[in-house]
């Protein structure tokens, strides 16, 4: 009973979030998809993607398309350059094509990329010494 309550008090408060927008994996959309918060892709999407919120690309969704967006993250296909404010993510199994710019870039073991990646990063100390210019090079 106590799981209940809790669980009930939950979906009360989760009521007055905003839930992501979700295309489902039987959908396929061409054109330009646009909006403020969050979207889920399970299904196909060709065209452009600007999401003021941050976009999932779930297991099975496939992405033919340039996105900005505020922040990324991809378990299905991906295929066009992402412009994201925040953090990337490329989940182990996902398969990206394109040049990919964020705040950090992460890439799970596992995951394929075929692209460029530009972000913001710190170099530690040991590359910053002489032998880290040699290294840069």
């Amino acid at each position: 009973m106590a799981q209940a309550r809790t669980s009930s008090s939950t979906s009360r408060q989760d009521s007055h979030r905003s839930s992501p927008a979700v295309i489902g994996a039987g959908a396929r959309v061409r054109g330009k998809v646009s909006g403020e918060g969050d979207l889920t892709i399970e299904g196909q999407v060709e065209g452009e993607v600007v999401v003021r919120g941050q976009l999932f690309i779930a297991e099975g969704g496939r992405v033919v398309s340039d996105i900005d967006a505020a922040g990324l993250r991809v378990a299905g296909t991906l295929e066009g350059d992402v412009s994201v404010t925040g953090e990337v993510h490329i989940l182990a199994g996902a398969r990206v094509r394109g040049d990919l710019h964020g705040s950090s870039i992460s890439l799970e073991e596992g995951a394929e990329l075929d692209g460029s990646l530009d972000c913001e990063f710190s170099l530690p100390s040991e590359l910053e010494s002489g032998g880290g210019r040699a290294a840069r090079r």
